[in-house]
């Protein structure tokens, strides 16, 4: 048994019943579609049914008088998990705020030239540095911005872009900070850290496969749009090519298939 169960064994609280174990499982699923419904639905905000609804559900399964005690001894435990998260999202919030990975950007769009292999390991690397702040949607929305228009440009499938943007997120998103092992860990009773160490051989090993699949996804690409691509507006002066800026991404003027545009500074 996990010390988190032990734990809670040990705590004598004023409960009013203690109902079966299928109840209780009902009742959690039951919660989670009921909060998810009212979130949807707009018919309450985030911040209030993560308290009025876990409070229901909470009395409905016996809690009692005991519930405020639950309350405190659970906010008590997750303390240090809570303050790590709140570090791990301001911090990346303002690192992104003042263009942490805009040189990054810049240096994977001017060294990937028109090659299509390259270009979707270029979007891999990239998705995976910005996944290292544990938040998926922050991933999606600066490797889509920054790769999208090349993709566009190119021909090459959105589908490849998303595909491996999502591989990446899913491997990098077992660091400390990120969620799945946060909630491992608080349900499991043990810190973040002791759940991520032993991880670390399967975070590299995903790294390497994820790598090599976008690789082989990029190859794909290569085959199929062999013949297609016109380079020649590619590496012309002004254009995006190896050596020179990625003014697509700088505001250029508009071009045919570029429906989207970064800024990065």
């Amino acid at each position: 048994m996990t010390p988190l169960i032990l734990a809670a064994e040990a705590e004598e609280y004023a409960v009013a019943y203690t109902p079966a174990d299928g109840v209780l499982v009902a009742l959690g699923f039951l919660m989670v579609l009921s909060f998810m419904a009212l979130i949807m639905t707009r018919r309450l905000t985030p911040m209030v049914a993560l308290i009025v609804v876990p409070t229901i559900f909470g009395l409905i399964a016996g809690a009692g008088l005991g519930l405020g005690d639950m309350v405190i001894d659970a906010i008590s435990k997750m303390a240090p998990t809570a303050a790590l998260l709140m570090f791990a999202i301001m911090y990346f919030g303002i690192m992104i705020d003042v263009g942490l990975f805009d040189p990054l950007i810049r240096v994977i769009t001017r060294v990937l030239g028109d090659d299509p292999a390259k270009i979707v390991l270029g979007t891999a690397i990239l998705a995976g540095a910005v996944s290292l702040d544990g938040d998926g949607s922050t991933t999606f929305i600066i490797t889509t911005s920054a790769m999208l228009p090349l993709y566009l440009r190119l021909g090459m499938s959105p589908v490849v872009l998303t595909c491996v943007a999502g591989l990446m997120n899913g491997t990098m998103n077992i660091v400390p900070w990120g969620g799945p092992t946060v909630r491992a860990a608080t349900a499991l009773g043990l810190q973040p850290t002791d759940v991520f160490v032993p991880m670390i051989p399967s975070l590299a090993a995903g790294l390497v496969v994820s790598l090599a699949f976008a690789w082989f996804l990029g190859l794909a690409e290569r085959k199929r749009l062999a013949g297609v691509v016109d380079t020649s507006k590619l590496d012309a002066p002004g254009g995006f090519g190896r050596l020179g800026a990625p003014k697509l991404f700088r505001g250029a003027e508009p071009k045919p298939g570029a429906v989207a545009s970064l800024r990065t500074g």
